[in-house]
């Protein structure tokens, strides 16, 4: 049977749509096989503080974070990649799950996207989330490994390939070379430490709070990691903490790449350690093909410079560095009957 008769038959079988989720500190994207993305939102759930039910999941909730009155509470229940909060996971996963559904009653096969660096505790909570979400059978891949099929590499073959995936919640490194990872870092540093980092500097500089949502903006449009010559003044607004009124200051973009050094040393030290660690015959491979650089605070201004600067390799973007990690584990749905026979390697529901 051909491929494109096996992918026509699956398709026209009524509830099944096998699923890849990219279960991320910031973003939730959804894979659905045949398909494509057909989710990517926040991962934020507006929460009733007194009964526990949900009013808004993904871009609704995310509108609330710090506007909800004191009976709701919009909270991200994944914190460095993690899950934080195991019941508002599952309630978010079940809604995302049901917006791809064709039925009530279906329970799709699940890959999940992992950090490389987690625990075996924290490998079961996201599958025993995503069961308890309503899947059938739950199969977890690497974060570093999902975003180098997503971006189209070769990662089949005896050669080196390597990627530096920087999250909302985590920082990824591997070098991969026939399907695998031969060596990896994890770093808890991302996007949402880069946004804390400006919203504290801002407090103890300047004497202003502001809240998340201007602090991902403000480092969005002056902050970088790298002086070059587009250095950049903003105006934020916020309150002062001691009179408690509104007040606006003046930002540079010298200001907050000394306030994200730290953290971007953090990831470069992940970088040049992963390197270390690398065969001298896979090394060599890198001085030819570089880096890849995937992930949301891959964006931030003059990353792929510091990198190359730091590792004297190319570095280049992916893509589409936000969703190659949710598309690299949509490619891999097509070798989920494979996953399915290997015993022990994924976690079903019970009966």
């Amino acid at each position: 049977m051909s491929p494109q008769h096996s992918r026509r038959r699956w398709l026209l079988r009524p509830g099944a749509r096998d699923l890849a989720i990219d279960l991320g500190t910031a973003n939730t994207l959804v894979f659905v096989r045949g398909e494509g993305i057909l989710v990517s939102e926040p991962s934020v759930v507006a929460v009733d503080t007194d009964s526990g039910s949900v009013h808004a999941v993904g871009d609704e909730a995310q509108r609330m974070i710090g506007r909800t009155p004191a009976s709701i509470a919009a909270v991200r229940p994944l914190r460095h990649g993690v899950i934080a909060d195991f019941e508002v996971t599952e309630q978010m996963l079940r809604h995302f799950i049901g917006r791809v559904q064709s039925g009530r009653f279906t329970h799709p096969r699940v890959i999940m996207c992992a950090p490389s660096g987690i625990t075996d505790v924290e490998q079961r909570a996201l599958t025993e989330a995503c069961l308890a979400a309503g899947a059938r059978s739950t199969h977890l891949i690497e974060e570093p490994l999902a975003a180098a099929i997503g971006a189209g590499l070769e990662i089949d073959q005896p050669r080196a390939n390597a990627v530096v995936d920087v999250g909302g919640g985590t920082s990824e490194v591997a070098v991969l070379s026939l399907g695998a990872i031969v060596a990896s870092r994890s770093v808890r540093v991302g996007g949402y430490d880069f946004d804390e980092a400006v919203a504290s500097f801002l407090r103890e500089r300047h004497g202003l709070a502001i809240g998340e949502r201007s602090a991902e903006q403000l480092k969005r449009q002056v902050g970088s990691v790298r002086p070059d010559s587009s250095e950049e003044r903003e105006a934020v607004r916020g309150r002062d903490p001691v009179t408690g009124l509104p007040r606006e200051v003046e930002v540079t973009s010298e200001e907050l790449r000394d306030a994200l050094e730290p953290l971007v040393a953090d990831i470069v030290a992940a970088v040049t350690g992963t390197l270390e660690q690398t065969p001298p015959e896979l090394a060599s491979d890198l001085t030819d093909r570089g880096l890849l650089l995937a992930g949301g605070g891959g964006l931030l201004r003059g990353f792929a410079e510091r990198l190359e600067a730091e590792t004297h390799l190319t570095v280049r973007l992916a893509e589409d560095p936000l969703a190659c990690v949710a598309l690299g584990a949509g490619q891999a749905l097509e070798e989920i009957e494979a996953l399915e026979r290997r015993a022990g390697r994924g976690s079903t529901r019970p009966g």
